[in-house]
């Protein structure tokens, strides 16, 4: 792996995690020797997580994580929804769609209350197929880029057992419907969870610390 890649990815995983908190400074200097690696591969780095929206120069020589506040969420998940009702629509008119069957299955035996992390790496499961079914680079393309952002906006409704547990219902239905493919169904459902994921987490912006 190249040493640009290498650092995108560490300093993508601290970002998302919360490790490096919105408004840390990534100072050149600091961040390469840490990182083990040279100046040039770190501005390489950050030259891609500026593209994602996930730094911003706070001047000429300061680098720092860019914060995430509800207008920024609620922008995202409005081209989310637009995005992912129309991967919903596709994916269900596609002739192959037995793998959401057996997602379908997977999210009616799934505890995330307990098992959170496995919870989400059946989403990420569930989106992959998503963007097989669509066969639609361009729609794929972009629906990387806003879960990218969203692996940050997801922690902040983590610890909240009832929404994982209605979250579980929700993918449970729109891979049901796209398994059946009903298109209406599926885009409807996929519309309706995501209200309720932006509510969740708009709630916990507004909740007291």
């Amino acid at each position: 792996m190249r040493a640009s890649d290498r650092a995108y990815r560490t300093l993508l995983e601290e970002i998302q995690s919360g490790d490096l908190a919105p408004g840390a400074v990534l100072a050149e200097v600091e961040q390469a020797t840490r990182l083990g690696v040279s100046r040039t591969p770190l501005r390489e780095a950050l030259s891609r997580l500026a593209a994602d929206g996930l730094v911003e120069q706070a001047s000429p020589r300061v680098t720092v994580v860019a914060d995430v506040d509800a207008d920024d969420i609620r922008a995202l998940f409005a081209v989310r929804r637009a995005l992912e009702e129309t991967a919903a629509r596709l994916a269900a008119g596609r002739p192959e769609r037995a793998v959401f069957a057996a997602l379908a299955a997977e999210f009616a035996a799934a505890e995330p209350t307990g098992h959170a992390d496995d919870y989400y790496a059946l989403i990420a499961r569930f989106d992959a197929a998503l963007d097989e079914a669509v066969a639609n680079e361009y729609l794929a393309s972009s629906l990387r880029m806003i879960r990218t952002h969203l692996v940050r906006v997801r922690r902040l409704a983590r610890d909240k057992p009832r929404r994982l547990t209605a979250s579980v219902a929700e993918h449970r239905l729109i891979a049901s419907a796209i398994a059946a493919g009903d298109a209406d169904l599926a885009a409807h459902a996929t519309h309706v969870h995501l209200h309720n994921a932006l509510t969740s987490i708009l709630d916990s912006l507004e909740a007291p610390s």
